[in-house]
């Protein structure tokens, strides 16, 4: 009996190591690209994330470009009068270096504190454009986790197609890297946490 029993602890911990290894390429999903109403451009990462979202536009995916703003660390260096120029602010430039014309480009309201936060302001420029679809453009390993709150938070009434930046470094072997273990990591409690019903809300 004793043997029985380690014999399915030494498979069920196999598998465990199986699937975790197997984390970071389940993380990274794409959509089919199509002609869409704008493509956003998700903070973090920069640049990586704008220089797809020209890409596509030059390649004649969508007619605008709409960039997400955080609202931290502004808001926190504002209260201590230190001004601070947001990512924003660079992606715009970065958008514009790549022949993305200005009049094109939008910066959504309001300011975002998380991914939720940014599929309610895309969700809401889509519903005023009176648009249907957006092309979405984020980090290799944060696809699931926009697609998974897309569906929860916006559900049938508009389409999402989420890509992922080419130049992203990330090729699912997170554990090579302290930067994408954490990133791994990050993105499966996002996930647990979206399916749970998002109990877990940002810190002010």
């Amino acid at each position: 009996m004793r043997r029985v029993v380690l014999g399915l602890a030494g498979i069920l911990l196999l598998g465990g190591v199986v699937l975790l290894l197997g984390a970071g390429r389940w993380l990274v999903v794409e959509d089919p690209l199509e002609k869409a109403q704008a493509i956003v451009v998700l903070s973090g990462r920069m640049p990586l994330r704008a220089l797809e979202a020209a890409k596509l536009y030059r390649e004649g995916y969508a007619p605008k470009v709409w960039v997400t703003h955080s609202s931290e660390p502004g808001a926190t260096l504002e209260a201590m009068q230190i001004s601070y120029v947001g990512e924003d602010f660079y992606n715009l430039r970065v958008l514009m270096h790549e022949g993305v014309p200005a009049d094109t480009i939008r910066v959504l309201e309001p300011p975002i504190l998380n991914t939720a936060d940014e599929i309610r302001a895309v969700s809401a420029a889509l519903e005023e454009e009176k648009g249907g679809t957006v092309i979405i453009v984020t980090s290799k390993v944060h696809t699931r986790r926009v697609r998974i709150l897309w569906h929860r938070l916006v559900a049938g009434r508009r389409q999402a197609i989420v890509r992922a930046a080419s130049d992203d470094p990330f090729d699912g072997r997170w554990w090579r890297t302290t930067g994408d273990a954490l990133d791994v990591v990050r993105e499966l409690l996002g996930i647990l946490n979206a399916w749970a019903g998002m109990p877990l809300r940002p810190a002010n």
